[in-house]
């Protein structure tokens, strides 16, 4: 043992052998890139300073880029109400392809942020309707799909029925037609899409 810890202690390290002439050292290299990294970029008045230090970043307001992401993704609560709901559910099938605008239908109030009122409201309909409007949570928008969810349409002159879901719940978007064929509908929808942007600041 004594032998073995003299041999460790009178040992002498190893001598690195030094990089051929003209051929620079990789540990130089790396700790000179790194020297140049760390220093400190020029200030130029006038410029902001994140466009000096990072270029290439693309600066937009908060608002805009929330309104975006809210107009492309819209989920509308699926139910209906009377002969509309038919139209409705031809819009939301392949033919029209929604999905290539971020309308995705969704089935519960508690996630969707669109409602479709298609189809007549009646009085005794009224409270359910607003029950499932007051279940959906903040922002959502409301569509109101044909004439008789508009003004009551052909029912007009009955006392059960609605004269206009407006009269419950605040709509944004009006489609006419009684009813109207899943291409009015789809405008309704790039309409909303399009009133969404413009009260991003709001």
């Amino acid at each position: 043992m004594a032998q073995i810890a003299s041999e460790v202690t009178t040992s002498t390290p190893e001598k690195v052998e030094s990089a051929p002439a003209g051929v620079p050292e990789r540990a130089q290299t790396g700790i000179e890139r790194e020297q140049e990294l760390l220093t400190p970029a020029p200030f130029t008045p006038g410029t902001p300073l994140y466009r000096q230090g990072l270029p290439g970043i693309m600066q937009m307001p908060v608002d805009l880029l929330l309104a975006g992401c809210r107009e492309s993704s819209l989920w509308p609560m699926t139910f209906g109400l009377a002969c509309c709901a038919v139209e409705m559910i031809a819009t939301f099938m392949p033919n029209h392809d929604l999905d290539r605008f971020g309308i995705v239908p969704w089935p519960s109030p508690r996630q969707s942020d669109v409602m479709i009122v298609s189809g007549t409201v009646t009085k005794k309909m009224a409270p359910a309707v607003k029950l499932l409007y007051e279940q959906m949570p903040n922002p959502k928008w409301v569509i109101s799909m044909g004439a008789c969810a508009t003004n009551g349409g052909p029912y007009t002159r009955y006392d059960r029925v609605l004269q206009g879901v407006d009269k419950i719940i605040p709509v944004d978007v009006y489609v006419p037609g009684c009813p109207p064929r899943p291409e009015a509908l789809l405008d309704g929808f790039l309409a909303l899409q399009k009133k969404i942007m413009e009260e991003r600041g709001r």
